[in-house]
């Protein structure tokens, strides 16, 4: 029926561990193979029927299920085409086991998703080397995975402060005016500008200033919603996307933001370093802004009148014109 493999201890010293569901409703079968399967090192679970299987692949809680076709009840064919179903973007191997006999099941198998097969009565050499193979692929999967998720956060992050950058910034905030108009919600845009930044780097150089840039993006994050949405707009510019968000809540953001900045200097190098920031807010709806383009372009003439009016303050456009909150005398 069976036929010796390798040693023991050979078997652990080669195979990486994993953790692999045994899906058999013999119960002399399932606990021969899931013994074999731990003596080769693998972490093993065991059930007698495949529909729980279907869940704990979906939970992942497993990286290989190793499915007998013929089993009471759902058929392993059926819990292979569900277990593909249901686990989405994540990869867990099946590998069925049928009858040697039993071409129709193995073809039908592996024409729904199922990865291997292995049949009755089989080499335990060969099933080890199965399942060790599915694992390798699996681990594969998982590192190009997530190098791809990486990647695409590095494509929508500003790299020195960890912010969404200029290019995540457009498109998100495209979706929240489009929500806004919508649904017929106020949306607003706060630009926030570092004061005199360029002299702050000439002064104390670029180093010092990028880590007063990160901390600054620290902070704006710490005192936002968690609704509110913060990206790196330039060197030294940063735009605040506030969702639903009308006159008043856009103030006590900006207000909040403002303070977060000015009221503690940043320690640098053992030395404390004062930072202020203007702000221009800009709202929808309004007469003057009816796209998003108009949205940014309103905030940022509002940010440029505040930084003409002397800078560490707060500004905000409207259709009557700016309306000016000399906080910052």
């Amino acid at each position: 029926m069976y036929h010796d493999g390798v040693s023991e201890e050979e078997s652990v010293a080669v195979r990486p561990p994993g953790r692999v569901l045994v899906v058999e409703d013999d119960r002399v079968t399932r606990e021969f193979v899931a013994g074999l399967l731990r003596g080769a090192g693998f972490e093993v679970q065991t059930l007698e029927t495949g529909s729980p299987a279907v869940d704990m692949a979906r939970s992942g809680k497993v990286d290989l299920v190793l499915l007998d076709v013929v089993m009471p009840g759902v058929s392993g064919i059926d819990v292979c085409r569900m277990i593909k179903s249901v686990t989405g973007d994540a990869f867990v191997p099946v590998i069925l086991v049928t009858a040697k006999s039993d071409t129709a099941s193995r073809v039908e198998g592996l024409r729904i998703g199922a990865d291997d097969y292995v049949c009755k009565p089989f080499d335990e050499r060969e099933l080890l080397a199965r399942v060790e193979g599915m694992l390798r692929i699996k681990q594969m999967h998982d590192e190009v995975t997530t190098a791809k998720a990486r990647l695409q956060e590095l494509a929508v992050r500003d790299d020195l402060t960890g912010l969404f950058n200029f290019r995540y910034l457009h498109t998100r905030l495209h979706e929240e005016f489009k929500r806004a108009e919508r649904y017929r919600e106020p949306l607003a845009c706060a630009m926030v500008d570092v004061d005199g930044f360029k002299s702050f780097n000439d002064q104390y150089g670029h180093e010092v200033g990028d880590i007063v840039i990160k901390g600054v993006a620290e902070r704006l994050t710490a005192a936002l919603r968690e609704i509110d949405v913060v990206a790196r707009y330039g060197g030294d510019e940063f735009l605040i996307i506030l969702p639903s968000t009308h006159f008043s809540g856009a103030l006590t953001v900006a207000d909040r933001t403002w303070r977060s900045l000015g009221d503690e200097p940043f320690e640098v190098n053992g030395r404390e370093l004062h930072v202020t920031c203007s702000i221009g807010v800009a709202l929808y709806p309004s007469r003057d802004v009816g796209s998003k383009d108009e949205l940014l372009r309103a905030a940022d003439a509002a940010l440029y009148q505040a930084k003409d009016d002397g800078r560490n303050r707060i500004c905000v456009f409207q259709h009557q014109g700016y309306i000016y909150n000399p906080i910052g005398e």
